[in-house]
């Protein structure tokens, strides 16, 4: 296998490994919050085994440190909407409102870049529309909470991918996880508090397999992903990486189909709009290809 086919095969495994998320937020019996809480801490304080980190930061200048540091409270707010969408309705509904991701990212960067907003990326929500629609009108009225949540996550998802890279150059990508993972987990712990006064009936502390599953997720699929994904990225280009990263939905609700038994609670129709909406973000990612390559 040569640098290439290796650096292929780790992204997939860290695809697939970011798809199972959704799964493991199922089986935790945490709510979104406490879930996130847990899973931020303890990939935060997983990183610093992985390389010297102390030096690394205070070797940044301040003024970059906060950045990070307030890009890491959207993840966790990301984060919890995520996990939010899984709790309201199910694995399948989060993973593909998360598809709409590279929409609402179509959207933001042009604002944040301060450029016009490209007809191509345009096309792409138009695309997605009847998607939305078919999921939307065929999906039990109890469950319309976790779309509207979790079309909340996806947009948080596109916010903190465009803020940070403005900023992925001037640090290495594990000090900025483990800053960004850090302050997150610190913003949850000033909210927990305030969040388990109101909800004491929350349980705080995992039960039986949620530790488990906290560690695989925390572990697995957030620190060992993020890792094989970064690695592979010396050998792909990142246009590939997104790509595939794309097919975390299709993981994702492929999983949740056999191990969680999705497929009861969702209807026909809403294979059919899940297809619409990842059928448009191949799509749109093949044109842009193919743009970028006459350009060239």
């Amino acid at each position: 296998m040569n640098p290439t086919q290796r650096a292929y095969f780790e992204l997939h495994i860290a695809v697939l490994l970011f798809g199972f998320t959704a799964i493991l937020g199922d089986l935790i019996t945490l709510s979104a919050l406490v879930l996130v809480w847990w899973r931020m801490g303890i990939t935060a304080f997983s990183i610093p085994f992985l390389t010297k980190i102390k030096k690394k930061i205070t070797a940044l200048p301040p003024a970059l440190t906060i950045k990070y540091m307030g890009i890491g409270v959207l993840v966790s707010l990301h984060w919890i909407c995520f996990f939010g969408s899984v709790k309201f309705a199910n694995a399948s509904i989060s993973l593909i409102c998360m598809a709409t991701t590279s929409f609402f990212a179509a959207l933001i960067e042009p604002v944040i870049f301060k450029q016009k907003i490209k007809r191509e990326e345009l096309s792409l929500g138009l695309l997605m529309i009847p998607g939305v629609l078919l999921i939307v009108n065929n999906t039990e009225w109890d469950m319309m909470a976790g779309i509207l949540v979790g079309l909340m996550s996806a947009f948080l998802a596109a916010l903190f991918a465009v803020l940070n890279k403005t900023l992925v150059d001037k640090a290495e990508p594990l000090t900025i996880t483990f800053l960004e993972l850090g302050s997150g987990w610190l913003f949850l712990s000033i909210c927990l508090p305030i969040y388990l006064l109101y909800q004491p009936e929350a349980p705080f502390m995992p039960q039986n397999f949620d530790w488990v599953w906290l560690l695989i997720l925390a572990l697995g699929c957030t620190t060992l992903a993020y890792v094989l994904s970064l690695r592979s990225l010396k050998y792909i280009s990142a246009f590939a990486s997104t790509l595939t990263i794309n097919l975390e939905p299709v993981y994702g609700i492929f999983l949740a189909w056999l191990i969680l038994d999705d497929a009861q609670e969702l209807s026909l129709q809403f294979y059919l709009g899940c297809l619409l909406i990842l059928g448009a973000v191949f799509f749109h990612s093949f044109k842009s290809l193919k743009t970028s390559r006459n350009a060239a």
